[in-house]
């Protein structure tokens, strides 16, 4: 008897070509790919000298803005707020401020500012305050979803981080309890710059979360339907996403809160607010008065909500309506090549506005967070 195997033959023989087949669509998908980023690579080293230029443009032009602020009648003399030129508002009298663009600005031939954004560090509370402001690091812990029993712990392990001397505080930590890590290190005894230098603190290293929030996804979620005590006594159950600390912490500003710029959870860092009062600020900020904002400083704003004319005195010792620090990003694009620039300066005047540190990333990354340090 004979066997024919012209069959089985004829069907391994597609296999190898459907094999063969996939593999070379692999190394033309990946050698593809490698020209597309060596493209990109080149476009961008032909374009490096314009980009520089450009993004050095962009960061001017908001350090204009930042300084027309001062220089402006009215509104530009007293206070900062969310409907002024440098954040994207539209209620200046300024003629030369209305007209400030935040889009497509045209530098040259392909050169272009895509977009431009400014974010005041004063909206944050200043972590290097901790020594002397303990009681509103501790709200901030609070809103971030710190277990009760840790709040101290952390609370007192930043100040031994910041402050110069050796001598642990109850639950805290100096450079004894870092050498036990690894790799080891030694507290810095000195006022935080990098808000990062969070995550070495004891307290916050052992529970990152607290920094980089509950969605986060490189790491475990151990705050995960986790119940927290409120304000009010009650106890909320279920998924819980905290305040992220890199949200309400900065470790550079003039050391008030501007309550004219913070969000509803920014402001809720202040002794006494609350969700409501935070709502109600919010809705008085917006009032206007013959130079602009309806309020002169910022206790006659929070005496007009429910905290009352006492504690209003009180939280306005925390709270300003000037900034000083603001985080640049800056968008721009040369022929086919796109940069982000990202800078912190501070405006001590109109003429006083310098750089305090600059860094640039290839691509669109304008939804990235501004610097923190």
């Amino acid at each position: 008897m004979k066997i024919i195997l012209s069959r089985s033959r004829s069907g391994i023989a597609i296999i190898i070509v459907m094999i063969s087949i996939f593999a070379l669509a692999v190394l033309a998908g990946a050698f593809a790919y490698s020209m597309k980023v060596e493209t990109k690579l080149a476009g961008n080293g032909i374009n490096e000298t314009q980009l520089q230029w450009a993004g050095r443009s962009g960061i001017d032009y908001a350090r204009w803005v930042l300084s027309l602020e001062l220089l402006a009648p009215g509104t530009g003399q007293r206070y900062d707020s969310l409907d002024q030129a440098w954040a994207g508002g539209t209620s200046e009298t300024n003629a030369v401020l209305e007209a400030v663009l935040h889009e497509n600005i045209a530098l040259g031939p392909g050169v272009v500012i895509k977009k431009w954004t400014a974010v005041d560090t004063e909206r944050k509370f200043n972590v290097n305050l901790a020594l002397s402001n303990p009681q509103v690091l501790q709200q901030v812990l609070i809103l971030a979803g710190a277990d009760a029993t840790q709040v101290p712990i952390i609370i007192s392990s930043i100040q031994d981080w910041i402050d110069p001397d050796d001598d642990t505080r109850m639950g805290g930590a100096e450079s004894d309890y870092y050498q036990t890590m690894d790799p080891p290190y030694v507290a810095k005894n000195g006022p935080i710059d990098d808000l990062s230098e969070l995550l070495m603190i004891k307290g916050i290293r052992d529970d990152p979360e607290l920094y980089w929030g509950s969605d986060a996804t490189n790491h475990t979620s151990p705050l995960f339907q986790k119940q927290i005590v409120t304000r009010s006594g009650l106890q909320a159950a279920g998924p819980v996403a905290p305040v992220r600390l890199i949200d309400v912490l900065t470790p550079i500003s003039n050391g008030g809160i501007n309550i004219l710029t913070a969000s509803s959870s920014q402001l809720q860092v202040l002794p006494a607010v609350d969700d409501t009062i935070a709502d109600q600020i919010i809705q008085l900020r917006q009032e206007v008065g013959d130079n602009g904002l309806a309020y002169n400083r910022p206790v006659d704003l929070l005496a007009n909500t429910s905290l009352g004319n006492g504690l209003a005195q009180q939280v306005a010792n925390f709270c300003t309506f000037r900034s000083s620090t603001f985080e640049l990003t800056v968008v721009v694009q040369v022929g086919m090549s796109e940069r982000t620039y990202f800078a912190l300066v501070r405006r001590n005047s109109p003429r006083d506005i310098p750089i305090l540190n600059m860094r640039w990333e290839d691509g669109d990354q304008s939804a990235a967070p501004a610097p923190q340090n």
